[in-house]
């Protein structure tokens, strides 16, 4: 029967899932993926693999662990293992544009936007958007580093002819219409198998960095009593989009994820951000009783049962 592999390039994000692939007495093994080889002219072993890579690998000097994944995860389907979030799930990570487009084929609103390369493409991009607020991002980024708000293209113009201007990794920057929440909030929705798990409010007033992860913690996030946490499980939460998403996640062969959206003042949803990587809140999780990793880890068991 194998074991369950799990690939992935930061322990701080994988930690509570191994203890919890512990408790439930799971037979597995870690592959990190931080450099290595991949021998085509051998089979990989038996059992199933669950992908963890992250997009913001980069961030941790792991510069080329989605291009190595993207090859270990060839080599796996090749063989016929299972592999959950395979090469259509890490093309998806690394690349908002592919984001984008995959939601937009399956009928999902996204912000508008447009992709540059070249400081003075950046530019025309912002002018041919037209939009009085927008925002820049990475292409390949994740933790929603590279996120800056401009209220003008004087702004812009600024900035990427300054000092401070961040080059994305891909050279891809996004010129994106900037949705303004009433309520400074965006929602997270959470799927384990391709079921949804549950929603998250998160509160964005300060800033667009908004990893759940523990490990992303620069101080403690939990606000003092009377004020809203960063991060608050939303009870009951019922929307149509759910229903969009899980045949989206279907679609793309994702079987783990969070998919992030915003409403604007006129109640229009926008989906924004897929991470194939998802990670869980614990303070949202321990108010309301609800385990991400437990669940995770139950169905990577189930998952090794059917294999």
């Amino acid at each position: 029967m194998g074991k369950i592999h799990i690939i992935h390039e930061n322990s701080e994000w994988t930690d509570h899932l191994i203890k919890r692939m512990d408790e439930l007495g799971l037979d597995y093994e870690e592959w990190f993926l931080d450099k290595g080889m991949v021998d085509l002219t051998t089979a990989p072993p038996e059992g199933i693999f669950y992908n963890r890579i992250s997009a913001s690998s980069h961030t941790r000097d792991h510069r080329y662990v989605p291009e190595l994944t993207e090859s270990v995860l060839a080599w796996l389907e090749l063989h016929g293992r299972k592999v959950l979030n395979g090469t259509r799930a890490i093309r998806l990570e690394v690349s908002k544009v592919n984001q984008y487009t995959a939601l937009k084929k399956a009928g999902i609103a996204v912000p508008a936007t447009i992709a540059a390369v070249g400081k003075e493409a950046i530019v025309d991009a912002a002018h041919r958007l037209g939009a009085p607020s927008f925002i820049t991002k990475h292409n390949r980024a994740g933790k929603g580093l590279g996120v800056q708000l401009f209220h003008s293209i004087e702004a812009l113009e600024s900035y990427v002819n300054s000092e401070e201007f961040n080059e994305p990794l891909d050279g891809i920057t996004l010129i994106q219409e900037y949705i303004k929440s009433p309520d400074s909030s965006i929602t997270r929705c959470e799927f384990i198998g391709g079921e949804f798990i549950y929603a998250v409010r998160v509160d964005t007033s300060e800033g667009f960095e908004l990893c759940p992860a523990d490990a992303c913690r620069i101080e403690d996030l939990a606000c003092p009593v009377g004020e809203r946490p960063k991060f608050e499980i939303i009870k009951d939460f019922d929307e149509d989009i759910i229903d969009a998403y899980k045949t989206f996640l279907k679609e793309n062969e994702i079987a783990i994820a969070g998919i992030e959206f915003i409403r604007d003042g006129e109640g229009n949803l926008y989906t924004y951000d897929v991470n194939t990587n998802t990670n869980y809140n614990r303070d949202a999780e321990e108010k309301e009783g609800v385990f991400g990793m437990l669940e995770l880890a139950s169905y990577l068991g189930r998952e090794l049962h059917q294999s």
